[in-house]
């Protein structure tokens, strides 16, 4: 029962974090125009906290060494640094630094929790418990972009962030109040060296990182314009963008659902499968049913739940291939999003203002390709990583488990 009111409570939490990283896309060109910038260089600042993002390795022992409630606490601490610097003082300088805060907080946060969950929740059970903190991602576009986009349309572009630096300071007392100091279920290590190379000397956990890279890019691409797309295409303006966003929120938590209902019954790595070429399909058909409003809510809705479903189907699998550096490969983990999304930051504008949006459909689905072949590499239906690694002389690590 503590573990099922964790869950929950985790899930709230990272609504706030989700919140401020997620709201960026459906309100991109508002941003801009606050800022007196435009669109290519407001995506500059998305890329740059993305590559920021891929240094979540540097930080990836202090959840090992130090236990998985002082990196929670660190990362929430950056995450509210990072919003009180644009309260106090909003400009270009401290947007930029407080959304690379806060991706950093991100980073320091999520694969401890993820960690702290694995310890503690059998691996046949994780999928379905990981699922209802990932709940967070959907809940942040279904209550949380709404909210801000209320706050921005009443107050103005910087209104967000006072309300984003309060609620952070609640989540500091929060964690700091519910979870132990003494943790039973971890056993500190100090062997950083060790932990790394656990991780990048697995094939399984090497194509793990890669499934998350080429996912991210091929979301990545349509996420950031999916806004401007609304805007360019029907003119939505702030309040309908952020019913657009409630839109794709409850197609995320239809996701979610999915993977809780379905993912740990047909097995991680089949379920991504399925998931990948779902999202797949549904990036191809968007600017076909994408030419009316309702169609392309339509077409959104179930592109972001296909992405949803095989992203939160990634999550458990990957805590399971290197059970002894948990926490250092959920990081690099995160360095694979990371990078994907830096990838699909810097091509998304530039392809779209350059060629339109069917081009972006496109790139989606080549991206998505690549994860799939990075998908046979981690269940041995293709064999490229051991080769690289042979010349090495790396071992070639465990096959996923089902």
């Amino acid at each position: 029962m503590r573990l099922r009111f964790q869950l929950v409570i985790f899930m709230l939490l990272r609504t706030i974090f989700n919140t401020m990283h997620r709201m960026v896309y459906p309100f991109l060109a508002v941003f801009a125009r606050g800022l007196g910038v435009n669109l290519t260089t407001f995506s500059f600042v998305i890329t740059a906290r993305w590559l920021v993002g891929a240094l979540s390795p540097v930080f990836a022992p202090i959840a090992d060494q130090r236990g998985r409630k002082f990196a929670m606490l660190a990362g929430v601490l950056s995450f509210a640094v990072g919003m009180g610097l644009v309260a106090f003082s909003p400009n270009l300088i401290t947007l930029s630094a407080a959304m690379l805060l806060a991706i950093l907080g991100k980073y320091l946060f999520d694969p401890a929790m993820q960690a702290y969950f694995g310890d503690r929740i059998p691996y046949e059970q994780r999928g379905t418990a990981l699922a209802v903190t990932e709940v967070a991602w959907s809940l942040s576009f279904i209550a949380g972009i709404p909210l801000m986009g209320w706050l921005i349309n009443l107050y103005g572009w910087t209104a967000p962030f006072p309300l984003l630096a309060g609620l952070s300071l609640v989540m500091l007392l929060i964690i700091w109040r519910m979870i132990p100091q003494e943790d039973v279920h971890h056993k500190p290590t100090t062997d950083s060296r060790g932990n790394f190379r656990a991780a990048l000397t697995n094939i399984p956990a090497l194509a793990g990182i890669f499934i998350a890279l080429w996912a991210s890019a091929s979301n990545e691409v349509i996420n950031l314009i999916f806004g401007v797309w609304l805007e360019d295409s029907f003119g939505l303006k702030i309040a309908a963008l952020a019913g657009a966003s409630a839109v794709i929120g409850i197609s995320e938590l239809s996701g979610e659902g999915l993977v809780a209902l379905i993912t740990d019954r047909l097995g991680k790595p089949r379920a991504l499968m399925y998931g990948l070429l779902a999202n797949a399909l549904c990036a191809l058909i968007l600017p076909f049913i994408g030419r009316t409003q309702v169609g392309a809510l339509v077409g959104l809705f179930f592109y972001y739940m296909t992405f949803e479903y095989l992203i939160v189907s990634h999550v458990p699998m990957m805590t399971e291939l290197v059970p002894e550096a948990r926490a250092t490969l959920l990081s690099f983990n995160l360095t694979g999003h990371s990078l994907g999304r830096a990838i699909g930051a810097l091509l998304g504008t530039f392809i779209y203002q350059r060629f339109g949006f069917f081009p972006i459909v496109l790139m989606s689905i080549f991206f998505n390709g690549l994860a799939l072949l990075a998908l046979g590499e981690l269940t041995q239906r293709v064999v490229i990583l051991p080769r690289i690694l042979a010349w090495f002389g790396k071992p070639a690590g465990e096959p996923a488990r089902d």
